[in-house]
């Protein structure tokens, strides 16, 4: 019988250990006695929740087939081994964002708060490091148009494989996406397998990335965009912890944001976006497009780079409605 074919965990934990050196490393990397791994194959008795996190942590090659195979059952395992600290965010880190609102400059702040947020908040949501990254997503308001069009990948960072900041990607985000379904309903949502074709969820699949969740940022009944975290693990936004944490770290960046980067909900109209094969063509000359406007008008280089973003949301849009027509004559 083959590996895929297994029926539940034990199953497959017993196909595995059948490779004597593979048991051996199990039990001195776990610690336990050769008769307490039988017993868990057999049934006699359940590992230990820490016990089974240190299996899957030992055998990182099976640890999708045997979150598949535990469904609910992993979640209430893995959320056993937390003690209740760490299922909530620290007073004193809600502390820490107040004290940098306070003394950050305004030109700073967007990027100083998101930043101390969003590393914060990955090493609360992935403490084991299987792979997570959180970005912010923000609305993008253009001259060209009197809704919100589009959306745009801001500050980001990741763990392995997505190490350190990820905010060169500047991906633009519309309908087609989960951040986008997230602020069109202005409601948190949650993929947890985004390679399955028949769920009915919009999802923009990065590499490696398995599962997402979004939650939008709220202020005054407006919304600024909201905030996305990809993992590498399959159904890894199950649990109901790890939501509400997204939640409350969605709350948290709306004070890193000024009220003029939140709208009516009226405002917001998404459309489709190219994929990010395509967007990289035209992101190549950003920072020469920024100069070029620089030497030819009279503005700051943050007026300029919005300029140059307008731009490209507008050329964008228009290849996409350009393939989307092509696609239907």
């Amino acid at each position: 019988m083959q590996f895929e074919e297994a029926k539940d965990w034990r199953q497959l934990l017993g196909m595995i250990i059948q490779d004597t050196r593979v048991r051996q490393r199990i039990i001195e990397e776990l610690g336990i006695k050769a008769i307490t791994l039988h017993r868990w194959v057999n049934g006699g008795i359940d590992p230990r929740p820490q016990n089974f996190k240190q299996l899957l942590n030992t055998l990182p090659e099976y640890r999708e087939q045997f979150i598949d195979l535990l469904g609910d059952e992993y979640d209430e395992a893995m959320a056993s081994t937390l003690d209740e600290a760490s299922k909530v965010i620290p007073s004193s880190f809600f502390a820490t964002v107040l004290s940098a609102r306070a003394n950050t400059r305004k030109e700073l702040r967007f990027w100083s708060l998101a930043t101390l947020i969003i590393q914060h908040a990955i090493r609360q949501l992935d403490p084991d490091r299987l792979g997570m990254a959180i970005t912010i997503v923000r609305c993008i308001k253009s001259s060209r148009s009197q809704k919100i069009r589009s959306l745009r990948e801001t500050v980001a960072f990741g763990t392995l494989p997505w190490e350190g900041n990820l905010e060169q990607k500047g991906m633009f985000l519309g309908a087609e996406s989960l951040a986008g379904y997230c602020v069109t309903t202005c409601r948190g949502v949650e993929n947890n397998d985004i390679r399955d074709k028949n769920n009915p969820l919009p999802a923009h699949q990065i590499e490696d990335e398995l599962s997402a969740a979004a939650y939008p940022i709220l202020f005054s009944g407006k919304i600024a965009g909201c905030v996305l975290v990809s993992s590498t693990q399959l159904n890894y936004f199950l649990s109901q912890y790890r939501l509400t944490l997204i939640h409350h770290y969605a709350n948290l960046l709306a004070l890193s944001l000024e009220p003029e980067d939140f709208y009516e909900l009226n405002e917001v109209q998404l459309q489709m976006m190219p994929p990010l094969s395509m967007q990289k063509q035209y992101f190549g000359d950003f920072r020469s497009r920024v100069t070029k406007i620089l030497t030819q008008k009279s503005m700051n280089h943050t007026d300029a780079e919005q300029e140059v973003w307008e731009e490209l949301e507008e050329e964008l849009l228009d290849v996409q409605n350009k393939g989307a027509l092509a696609a239907t004559s």
